[in-house]
Formats: C-alpha cells, sequence, structure tokens
C-alpha cells in the first residue's frame, strides 16, 4: 500500500532526532487520538534514544481517555533545534491550529513527517505518507509497522484499532473494504482490547451528550437541494452543559434521514462555524462542498470552519383559501 521508499525516508528522518513531535488535529477524533498515540508508542519502542512527545490544541476528548498515553497530550507547543514533526491525521497546517501561532514548523525549518489518508492533503511536510485509499491513518501505521518488522503489542493495537472503528463508523462505513478486515483481524490477534473499545466508543455517553445530540436532531431542517441540516450555537453548548468533542458522532444520526443527498451539522465555537458534511450517495462529492469554505476531507465525509457566527432566518409564507 505504500512505497518502501517513502517508509525509509520516514525511519531515516525519525533517527536523527533528538525529540520526535507528534501533532494531530484540532479537536481530534478517534482516528486522531489513536494514531498520535500508537504511534508515541512505537516512536518510544524503537527510537530510544529520542524523547516522545504529542500535542494537540485540544485536551483529548474523555471518550479516548482509556488510551495508553492520552494523558500525555500537551497543549503548548515551543519549538527547539533537534525536533523532528510527525503530523498524523491532518490534511493540512490550518487543521493543527499551530499554524496561527507556529507557522515556522510547516516551512521546512524542522524535518517533518505527515502520515495521513485524507486525498486533500496538502504534502505540506518534508517526507509524506498519504494514502487516500486508507480507511483511516490508524490503517496506515499498521502497514508501516508490519513493512519494517514493528512489533505490534496489546496497548499499540487497541489505539490502532481504536482509530480503525471510529472512522469506519464501527465497521460499516463505505470505507470499510476487505483491507479493513485484514487490518482488524491483524490488530486483535496482536491483542487489541475490542470489547473496551466498543465499551468506551459506542455504548457510553454522557447525559450532556445525549441532551446536546437531541438538540441536533430537534433542530433538523430540509432543504430544497436535498440536504439534512442542522445547527448548533454556542448558547446550544452552555445550556447542555457539553464540550464541543461531545458532538462527535451525532451527524451519524441527521444522515440516516432517508432520501438524502447529503447532512450538514453547523456548530459555533470561539469566534468560528465548523461545518460537518455526510453523504450515503455516490453520486455526491462532499469534499468539494467543503472545499468552497477552503476545507475538505473525503468524498462522503468532510468537514470546514469560517469566521462568523450563526443567525437564524425564519420564513414563512401565507396561502390564501381559493373563492368559492
Amino acid at each position: 500500500m505504500i512505497e518502501r521508499n517513502l517508509i525509509q525516508q520516514a525511519v531515516d528522518t525519525f533517527a536523527k532526532a533528538k525529540r520526535l513531535r507528534c501533532v494531530c488535529h484540532r479537536n481530534p477524533d478517534g482516528d486522531a487520538i489513536g494514531s498520535i498515540t500508537a504511534m508515541a508508542q512505537l516512536l518510544e519502542l524503537n527510537f530510544p534514544n529520542a524523547t516522545v512527545e504529542l500535542f494537540c490544541v485540544d485536551p483529548a476528548p474523555p471518550t479516548f481517555g482509556f488510551l495508553p498515553l492520552a494523558h500525555r497530550i500537551k497543549q503548548e507547543l515551543k519549538p527547539e533545534e533537534g525536533d523532528v514533526f510527525i503530523y498524523l491525521d491532518s490534511a493540512e497546517p490550518k487543521l493543527t491550529e499551530y499554524h496561527e501561532t507556529l507557522p515556522q514548523i510547516f516551512g521546512g525549518t524542522w524535518p517533518s513527517v505527515c502520515i495521513d489518508h485524507h486525498p486533500t492533503n496538502s504534502r505540506f511536510a518534508t517526507v509524506n505518507i498519504i494514502v487516500p485509499e486508507a480507511s483511516s491513518t490508524c490503517e496506515i501505521l499498521v502497514d508501516i509497522a508490519d513493512t519494517l518488522g514493528w512489533s505490534l503489542n496489546p496497548d499499540i493495537a487497541t489505539c490502532l484499532l481504536t482509530g480503525v472503528y471510529t472512522d469506519t463508523g464501527g465497521l460499516v462505513h463505505s470505507n470499510t473494504t476487505s483491507r479493513v478486515y485484514r487490518t482488524v483481524a491483524r490488530l486483535l490477534k496482536a491483542g487489541a482490547r475490542q470489547q473496551m473499545i466498543v465499551q468506551q466508543v459506542f455504548r457510553s455517553a454522557k447525559i450532556s451528550t445525549l441532551r446536546l445530540w437531541g438538540r441536533v436532531l430537534e433542530k433538523i431542517s430540509i432543504t430544497p437541494e436535498g440536504g439534512a441540516i442542522s445547527a448548533l450555537t454556542e448558547g446550544d453548548f452552555r445550556a447542555t452543559g457539553a464540550d464541543y468533542s461531545e458532538l462527535t458522532g451525532a451527524i451519524d444520526y441527521v444522515n440516516a434521514v432517508p432520501g438524502m443527498k447529503f447532512s450538514l451539522v453547523l456548530a459555533e465555537r470561539a469566534g468560528k462555524v465548523k461545518g460537518s458534511l455526510r453523504t450515503l450517495r455516490d453520486d455526491v462529492d462532499v469534499s468539494k462542498m467543503a472545499g468552497a469554505f477552503q476545507g475538505g476531507g473525503h468524498k462522503k465525509a468532510a468537514g470546514f470552519a469560517v469566521s462568523g457566527k450563526l443567525v437564524p432566518e425564519v420564513r414563512w409564507k401565507v396561502q390564501q383559501d381559493q373563492a368559492n
């Protein structure tokens, strides 16, 4: 699935580092948390002379707190000589949000490796391992580890299986290929704690999460173009007591409305409106829709963020009775 020379370039880059600094995208999902924690463990085992650190502008959501090393994710990043950056599940610098305060770490001043599965990846690192046909970044990491002969222990396998499970919606999304099933079998053989993942990720929900999702469902409207759309303001998050990370997964229920061409969930956060797009249809490409707002993603799952706020709009139409 990956060119061997690219993997070797990445390994050569890792070997020169004093510090290996793993970075994932803001508002991290299961694939981001799974890949950053798995990669950090793989690096610690195979490059013991380097310091390994994990960074994200947002902490790991409580849902993924059971994963090893999730508690080690830091928010404040200060580049130093001897750093090598490993960007995981991030299609472009702005998705990490470090581009605003640390643009220099994306300009080639520091050696870097990007491992990602998004077809819109801008290949901003010095070594780019991009596999658009992969279900998840975690699936790519399994292939890299197996190519290099790196062993997978139960902790690493659990992190990787979490990413595969969440990005395939529990093996039900259309990106669940035969390769995905082989990857899952490989991880289970390595000792991945499948039932822990299922319980923590798919069968546990806080009251605040359920209340937030209730508002998402209550606000669904259908557009003339065949879209199911819902929107949440910052007031909705305050009223339900939910964190922004608790919105993850709600769009799958909006996307379940029969006959829709696409679904969209908009949410206010810190002066920005963030949109998540999904579709079940083969003739709709939501990554192109997200691209209209400088976003991106996959054909059937994409997102974007724009500065601004949500303003409700109400329309009424008066239909007069026909005179007899």
